[in-house]
């Protein structure tokens, strides 16, 4: 074939996609790709589309630590002495349990990490610990749904949809919301679902193994085909489009296809870890092949944020064996080994590419343990103080805001609600939490509902 005959043949094809594709609304970028433009994205009909937020902002994207099962603050961030001393006597009718391991100060900052993690501890200058949040419910459905929604019983759209509602993609071929979750959660999807938000912003799941997202793997035998066949499920969508042209749902709805065939670009790439070192798996302390453990969820995190995606969010366990520890807190010890390497190579590895000064990692978990007993040396669950840290993008590293009285009950200083806790996040992002709303059966929602205090003190 002739160097001539093989342009024609190429710009024919370009004009065909192009005939095909002209004006969709599915897939404009694949358009002015196959065509060589650089305009033609639509940005007024993109849900998607890059937005700027209230005011100049201190991070740019959220990786979200959820550690599921209700993670002991007396076994992990809030170091109490006295309750060590009352160790096995009454108050109020109930045994008092003293702390079950070892705290000790660490860092220039004096920050008193619990012996359960080490590798977290040598980070603790970079962390901002909140010992007095509060807010959550007794029983972990509620609660995990209230860490994330701010909702106790309704559904409502997570935090994670209200960051990608907000601030858009940075990447047209990947979700805004990334789940790396291998077990279901307490609250199951609620705790990632967009509710009344147009569905591309809801979070999608990735798993660890083979098949890490269903269909990701394209079926269609050439990228042309794939492109012809959903460019007339697009033209089938205008038309319904057309007779509601009020309803922004639908633009969400088209906007998810066009994500779906970008991720099949896309997405094996981002998940592909061949090509990192040996150093920086021994950083996260992952075996070379291997998708099991906190730590390949970790580095995907890392690669997700690399490649423009907003929101990652990181379950470690499902709603069973997990920091559920009624009878014995020695139970702590599996989970925190499962977490505790990988965690401190995330935010180490972070800072060295220069990503966690506009990266806010949050770490969590959905209420606090008793001081109190339960099983002979196990808590139940305790929603009426809990510990939780943040981690760069725009927070006062090497402090520690609030606390909890002498025996971990309640808070003492500076109580921080959960409405606090996310009206402070959307600050970090730029966003003025009153003013982030969507209208949705005739009134305003936002994630903060009608509560909610920024922290200034929580931030540099």
């Amino acid at each position: 074939m002739s160097g001539e005959t093989a342009r024609y043949m190429e710009l024919s094809r370009r004009q065909f996609v192009g005939s095909l594709m002209s004006g969709s609304l599915l897939l404009p970028a694949i358009v002015s790709e196959a065509l060589g433009e650089s305009e033609g994205r639509g940005v007024d009909t993109d849900p998607l589309a890059p937005r700027a937020p209230h005011f100049p902002a201190r991070a740019k994207r959220v990786i979200f630590l959820f550690m599921t099962g209700g993670v002991s603050h007396l076994e992990s961030f809030d170091y109490k002495p006295k309750l060590a001393e009352k160790s096995g006597s009454l108050h109020k009718g109930r045994t008092l349990l003293g702390p079950q391991f070892r705290f000790e100060r660490k860092g220039q900052s004096g920050l008193w990490v619990s012996e359960l993690f080490p590798e977290i501890a040598t980070c603790v200058d970079d962390l901002c610990v909140v010992r007095s949040l509060h807010g959550s419910h007794f029983e972990h459905f509620q609660a995990a749904l209230r860490v994330h929604t701010g909702s106790l019983t309704v559904k409502r759209p997570s935090l994670g949809c209200w960051v990608s509602y907000g601030l858009g993609t940075e990447n047209r071929d990947l979700p805004s919301f990334v789940v790396l979750a291998p077990y279901l959660p307490y609250a199951g999807t609620q705790v990632w679902s967009s509710d009344f938000l147009p569905v591309c912003h809801q979070g999608i799941r990735i798993l660890p193994g083979k098949e890490p997202v269903s269909d990701l793997q394209r079926r269609a035998p050439s990228n042309a085909v794939q492109e012809a066949e959903l460019d007339l499920l697009t033209r089938f969508n205008r038309r319904h489009q057309a007779t509601r042209a009020t309803d922004p749902l639908i633009a969400g709805r088209i906007r998810s296809f066009e994500t779906a065939f970008g991720m099949q670009r896309e997405m094996p790439q981002v998940l592909d870890l061949s090509k990192e070192t040996d150093a920086t798996l021994k950083l996260y302390g992952l075996e070379r092949g291997s998708t099991d453990g906190f730590a390949w969820q970790c580095l995907v995190a890392r690669r997700m944020v690399e490649h423009g995606v907003r929101f990652v969010e990181l379950i470690d366990s499902g709603s069973t064996n997990n920091w559920d520890s009624h009878g014995a807190m020695k139970d702590h010890v599996p989970k925190a080994r499962n977490v505790d390497r990988a965690i401190a190579g995330l935010l180490k590895d972070l800072k060295s590419r220069g990503l966690l000064e506009d990266t806010l990692v949050v770490w969590t978990t959905e209420f606090g343990r008793t001081p109190h007993t339960d099983g002979p040396t196990g808590r139940s669950h305790h929603p009426y103080v809990f510990s939780s840290w943040m981690a760069g993008g725009g927070v006062r590293a090497g402090t520690v805001h609030g606390a909890s009285d002498e025996l971990g009950y309640e808070p003492a200083d500076d109580p921080v609600h959960i409405h606090d806790f996310h009206a402070t996040i959307l600050h970090l992002l730029g966003f003025d939490h009153e003013r982030l709303t969507y209208r949705h059966g005739g009134r305003d929602f936002r994630l903060t509902d009608v509560h909610g205090r920024v922290v200034p003190e929580l931030m540099s």
